[in-house]
């Protein structure tokens, strides 16, 4: 038990290091250009909240770079632009370029997702967190947008606030997101069993920390990606591996 509260002082540590320090641009696909304009939420937040909406069963990089490749198609990344595109257009784009997993469905997501940004946000996505909003509110309104599932409404409210340091009234209601990577780390640290279900992992972070339960995302996730893998994990490279249970 001293072990695994050790653990859990040292991810709420570098959980709060990362929320406070300085932004810094944040490497979303590993292609420059299309990463300028995902970090560029003051003049294009509609690029963002467009990648978010595309997270969906393929590799994040390939899903936050569909707005960009978008925009090359059509002249430019200004939301106008994507608001004049025709649902069969976009379908058109995504089948010719094969940006998805699903395109014809993907496809259907972002053209609603642009015609809610119009219509419930006066055509700037910011709308959705400006004003120092409660974390429930954030997270709810992601949730409106069709094909966002909790795991991927909290995550864009955890990166707003963590990586983009967007103000908000409160971190209560940012879970941590039940990923792969993040609920193998759990189960080998011992925190969860291992049939434990997703809701039992969002609730172990709200136990451990719930002013801020999604403060355990990003740590755990970088640690189950680079060391902490399904098979060969690399536990003598990990900074937990001195308190870790090794649940293998």
């Amino acid at each position: 038990m001293k072990s695994q509260e050790r653990i859990t002082e040292i991810l709420i540590e570098k959980g709060n290091k990362l929320l406070k320090a300085e932004r810094e641009f944040v490497e979303f696909t590993k292609d420059k250009e299309a990463d300028k304009l995902m970090n560029d939420i003051e003049h294009n937040p509609h690029i963002f909240v467009l990648a978010c909406v595309m997270d969906r069963q393929i590799p994040a990089e390939r899903a936050w770079r569909i707005p960009y490749l978008i925009s090359q198609e059509i002249g430019g990344y200004e939301f106008e632009k994507f608001l004049n595109l025709k649902k069969e257009q976009i379908k058109e784009i995504f089948n010719k370029k094969k940006l998805h997993r699903f395109n014809d469905e993907m496809a259907e997501n972002f053209y609603l997702a642009i015609q809610k940004i119009h219509k419930d946000y006066d055509n700037d996505a910011s709308n959705i967190w400006k004003g120092n909003q409660k974390s429930a509110t954030i997270v709810r309104r992601f949730l409106e947008f069709r094909g966002m599932g909790v795991k991927i409404a909290t995550m864009t409210a955890n990166i707003l606030a963590r990586n983009f340091k967007i103000p908000m009234e409160d971190y209560i209601c940012i879970d941590i997101s039940p990923d792969v990577h993040i609920k193998r780390v759990f189960k080998r640290i011992g925190y969860i069993g291992e049939d434990s279900s997703n809701d039992e992992l969002l609730y172990k972070a709200r136990e451990l920390n719930p002013i801020y339960p999604g403060i355990f995302d990003l740590s755990c996730w970088e640690i189950g990606r680079e060391w902490c893998r399904p098979t060969n994990p690399k536990c003598e490279q990990c900074y937990l591996n001195e308190h870790c249970e090794k649940n293998m």
